[in-house]
């Protein structure tokens, strides 16, 4: 019998083994799951570097436009960056699915460095014209590519690394880490901001600071995945020698894929609307200061992150298409009233516990959902399988999420775009209330058993 983890057991007797891995996680195991989660965190403090910063430099790329003009700019490239994604959900889903997950995730973080890097040495508007923003969408086109490719793989490689009893707890950081990329990126802009350089200076050039150190902090991360062990369930896919990471394999499972669609569309929406847009709709809807705007987003942020195991946890013990059918259900209810609230504010205080709410619903998709759609695949196709139609329905409804929001603002309607985002989380809501829980028909766990 195959087991896919067996190198891992081997650190335990073969008859204690079982027992065991019921009591507690296996520590190299343990440490796979903090540097993969590491690294993961590296790749989104680098990508959402640019949301936390664009208020800084849209104006060096777009100038002689209004805040709102230059914020549909920054926003749309912000879009287009989404949109690549696709094809790296394929490229390093295949690569993982054919020669690892450790090297997709390596390739995909040293991608995020190259981007990272343009973006912190690309010359204004002044100093070459139009090559400037070309410059900047090259950059967030290499970043797509990388993130399309990080979703798939680190989703796999935490899943498969997570023995089966805590895996919705321990899967749950690929979440605690993405949020928290964002969150860093916003504590390093609430200290250059309070501490170092005034706005005109981060206006002048203070914006390129987290570009540079995003970059190094990548080929840290590169360094930190090299040693990072492969999973045993790609180890026994590939001893089985399927068709690994091909699109024959992958549409042999289209009610997955569209499952993964469906799940993810109202899901990222959300998710998209209460991180990266709710920045802007803060300083231009609410009227915050930018400060203010810093320390509630930062805030809001802290709060989701300490949601996440928690609701992972939680899924280990009730499943997870309660947390599922929870979110959307919650999520088509309260959305436009939240938003109206929130639109409405009377300082960062009540912009906050508000943001709060909405976390404790989105919360219910986040934690979990990169678990939900590892469970749905097999190993052989596991990382293109979850990366593909995830980066796809991503690229629709996430990127454009900013862009849609500021069109309907400068249109004078909107409160309309609360409703277009009520509209997708109810479709989300009839994919989970037609779905099986995953976590009583894992197809990771079925590998483990097999």
């Amino acid at each position: 019998m195959n087991n896919p983890n067996g190198a891992l057991a081997q650190t335990l007797p073969a008859d204690a083994a079982p027992a065991a891995s019921r009591e507690r996680i296996d520590p190299k195991r343990l440490r796979a799951i903090i540097v993969g989660s590491s690294g993961n965190l590296v790749e989104w403090f680098d990508f959402y570097c640019y949301a936390a910063f664009s208020l800084y430099f849209a104006s060096a790329f777009f100038p002689a436009q209004d805040p709102t003009a230059q914020m549909m700019s920054t926003a749309g490239i912000f879009a287009l960056g989404f949109f690549i994604r696709p094809v790296g959900g394929f490229l390093f889903g295949s690569l993982g699915d054919r020669l690892g997950r450790k090297v997709a995730l390596m390739a995909s973080v040293l991608l995020m460095c190259l981007g990272s890097l343009i973006i912190a040495c690309a010359p204004t508007y002044a100093s070459v014209g139009i090559w400037s923003p070309a410059l900047l969408l090259l950059a967030r086109l290499l970043q797509g590519l990388s993130l399309g490719g990080e979703y798939g793989a680190s989703a796999t490689y935490l899943s498969e690394m997570a023995e089966s009893r805590h895996r919705g707890f321990y899967a749950s950081f690929q979440y605690v880490t993405l949020i928290g990329g964002q969150l860093l990126a916003l504590v390093l802009l609430l200290v250059l901001q309070n501490f170092f350089l005034d706005a005109q200076e981060l206006r002048a050039w203070g914006w390129r600071i987290p570009f540079a150190i995003g970059a190094c902090l990548a080929l840290v991360a590169l360094l930190m995945r090299h040693d990072l062990p492969e999973t045993g369930a790609f180890e026994a896919a590939r001893k089985k020698k399927q068709a690994l990471g091909s699109f024959r394999e992958l549409a042999r499972h289209p009610r997955e894929v569209l499952l993964v669609i469906g799940l993810t569309m109202g899901g990222t929406l959300a998710f998209y609307v209460y991180t990266t847009y709710m920045q802007k709709f803060l300083r231009l809807s609410v009227g915050l200061t930018d400060a203010q705007t810093t320390a509630v987003s930062a805030a809001s942020l802290v709060f989701a992150m300490l949601l996440q195991p928690l609701y992972g946890a939680l899924s280990d013990r009730i499943g997870r298409r309660p947390l599922l059918v929870g979110f959307a259900l919650l999520g088509t209810l309260f959305t436009v009233p939240l938003m109206t609230a929130i639109r409405h504010a009377s300082g960062p205080w009540e912009a906050f516990g508000l943001i709060a709410c909405a976390w404790l619903i989105v919360s219910g998709y986040t934690s979990i959902n990169a678990l939900v759609k590892a469970e749905l695949f097999p190993a052989s196709i596991r990382a293109t399988g979850v990366g593909v139609p995830y980066a796809f329905a991503v690229s629709i409804f996430g990127g454009s999420a900013e862009y849609v929001a500021l069109w309907f603002k400068q249109a004078g309607m909107e409160s309309s775009f609360y409703w277009y985002a009520t509209g997708v989380i109810a479709c989300t809501l009839l994919v989970c209330w037609f779905m099986r829980d995953t976590k009583a028909g894992s197809l990771i766990d079925a590998e483990l058993k097999g």
